[in-house]
């Protein structure tokens, strides 16, 4: 089976988006990448740090309302009727709620071709990228980096901690290429 969709999920800083632009450059063919990130993005300001939308709290921690919960379901069932109409997509993703959002996933995805990979960072060196950028909340990295794994499972991991972005999206593209293969036999 040839994989439609690549879902990596990851803390914080863990270099989720950096694997996503790497696998787009080695893959053979087409793959659009979107994260949660372009979902946060073009939410409404009123949605930001509102009770209804999506809230950063000083310590890093991440809060979610029904506004924020209620398009987060349309915006997975939007990926999936990409994906449905022909193309391949990576979706960069934080699962905050652990299992529940890998089933959340799941059920947008449902009879679709998917590599669930999860993207590890010890918490110190997330935390160590999280300061370097700047752009991030404080502690966010740090307080994601083991949350977001609990409960889910995985076809294959990578750990961002001392392995760069283009090595871990070499050892995801081998997965893929290695399903190409065998589908075409």
């Amino acid at each position: 089976m040839s994989y439609q969709v690549i879902v990596l999920n990851g803390g914080s800083s863990t270099g989720k988006s950096s694997i996503a632009a790497c696998l787009q450059s080695i893959l053979s063919t087409p793959w659009l990448t979107f994260g949660t990130d372009t979902l946060v993005d073009a939410m409404p300001p009123s949605l930001t740090n509102a009770d209804a939308g999506i809230g950063f709290g000083a310590d890093g921690e991440v809060t979610t309302g029904e506004v924020f919960k209620a398009l987060d379901v349309a915006w997975s069932l939007g990926i999936a009727a990409m994906v449905r109409a022909g193309a391949q997509v990576i979706v960069d993703e934080v699962f905050l709620g652990g299992a529940a959002s890998q089933d959340r996933w799941r059920n947008a995805l449902e009879g679709l071709p998917v590599l669930w990979v999860g993207v590890r960072c010890d918490p110190d060196v997330a935390a160590a990228r999280e300061a370097a950028r700047g752009d991030r909340t404080v502690g966010m990295a740090a307080s994601q980096a083991l949350l977001v794994h609990e409960g889910v499972s995985y076809d294959l991991e990578v750990d961002t901690s001392t392995t760069s972005a283009l090595e871990c999206a070499q050892v995801i593209a081998a997965r893929v290429t290695k399903a190409e293969q065998t589908q075409r036999r």
